[in-house]
């Protein structure tokens, strides 16, 4: 007789997104008798489907059902103070491809703080990555010793899914976008030094909205979607020609509705990347990230699929313009996604689920995914 399991999920500190997520929606959650569990924030809830079992992200319930779990799947650290049950199997699946340098690669961090994350990097049993480029680097950053699983990240999946015009349709309804707009995704990444700043001070947008309104309101319409972890440091933006994101669930839905990526060094470039729309990068601070902040693992530059412009006016420019942007970048396009999508074929649930049943003692559940 097979004993049932507590799974628990973790995605972004509490939000229903992500490589969980995949995961979770491709299993047979609902027909077996585990428990499924979810890590949820509560500023997020609204987010997870109804019939989700949650808990609140910090919370003592939180520390105790990650303690009582059999199988954990998370895409970033579980930063609670919380103990591994002897048997128990974490899967990191991780959440980017790194083009900034992480974890012990980066050229600074707050004291103390590494030593703190190792303590959950300790628990790891699996790690996924996302490509073969990607695989050395995690490993040497993390220190990890044990094995990773280049499978892609199922995440991505429904990007190139038989869905993906439904899916987009429905969230571009949602966004309240019309079919002749030109949805414009602004997702920057974070700065470690606005981030870990002393008083956790509000952030801006780099990109200026009154601009972008008064040249392109009335054709495009601007998404912004700052990380997650500044998603509280950025007040709400509701205006015309504003459809604010940042809290979206998940960014994966959001990709398939945007029409144009604007990103800097953020690894939704790579994601954005099995779409094939058009993508600008706006990199007003590149010598100041790549050479003192955070640092890259490869020269941007020569491998970009888009422009690197360091001025609002030439990001805005080249938005009217985009149908020469993706000529005069195709074969970067092109070299970009032979380099960095080549595991973006819509079956790395699959190869995941199978790879993690394939071992003793793992995710039984994961394997019910459907071909």
């Amino acid at each position: 007789m097979t004993v049932a399991r507590t799974i628990v999920y973790c995605s972004f500190d509490g939000r229903y997104s992500d490589n969980p997520r995949a995961l979770y929606e491709g299993s047979a959650h609902g027909t077996t008798g585990d428990r499924h569990v979810w890590l949820c924030h509560p500023d997020h809830r609204g987010g997870f489907p109804s019939g989700t079992a949650t808990v609140a992200y910090g919370s003592a319930e939180a520390s105790r059902v990650l303690g009582e779990a059999d199988l954990i799947v998370a895409n970033t650290h579980v930063e609670m103070d919380w103990s591994k049950k002897p048997g128990a199997v974490y899967l990191q699946t991780w959440h980017g491809t790194p083009l900034k340098r992480v974890h012990h690669d980066v050229f600074w961090a707050p004291p103390g703080r590494l030593a703190r994350l190792d303590g959950d990097v300790a628990r790891w049993d699996y790690l996924v990555s996302p490509n073969p480029v990607s695989t050395p680097r995690l490993r040497s950053a993390f220190g990890f010793t044990k094995e990773v699983l280049e499978t892609g990240y199922p995440r991505n999946d429904l990007l190139v899914s038989p869905r993906s015009e439904l899916v987009r349709a429905r969230v571009r309804a949602t966004l309240g976008l019309s079919d002749e707009t030109t949805a414009v995704l602004y997702a920057p990444t974070w700065r470690d030094d606005e981030y870990f700043a002393e008083g956790a001070p509000q952030a801006g947008l780099a990109l200026d909205i009154d601009a972008f309104v008064s040249e392109l309101g009335h054709t495009h319409t601007l998404m912004p979607r700052v990380h997650y972890l500044m998603t509280d440091r950025l007040p709400p933006m509701k205006r015309p020609g504003v459809a604010d994101v940042s809290r979206y669930p998940d960014m994966q839905e959001l990709y398939l509705a945007a029409d144009v990526l604007i990103t800097d060094y953020s690894s939704s470039m790579f994601d954005f990347a099995v779409t094939g729309k058009p993508m600008i990068f706006y990199t007003y601070d590149l010598a100041t990230y790549r050479d003192s902040l955070r640092g890259f693992y490869f020269d941007l530059e020569p491998l970009a699929p888009g422009p690197l412009l360091s001025a609002g006016a030439e990001v805005l420019a080249a938005l009217g313009h985009l149908p020469e942007v993706q000529n005069r970048y195709a074969d970067a396009y092109d070299a970009f996604r032979r380099t960095f999508c080549t595991l973006d074929d819509g079956r790395a649930t699959q190869r995941l689920a199978r790879l993690m049943a394939s071992k003793a003692g793992t995710a039984r559940e994961l394997a019910d995914t459907s071909d």
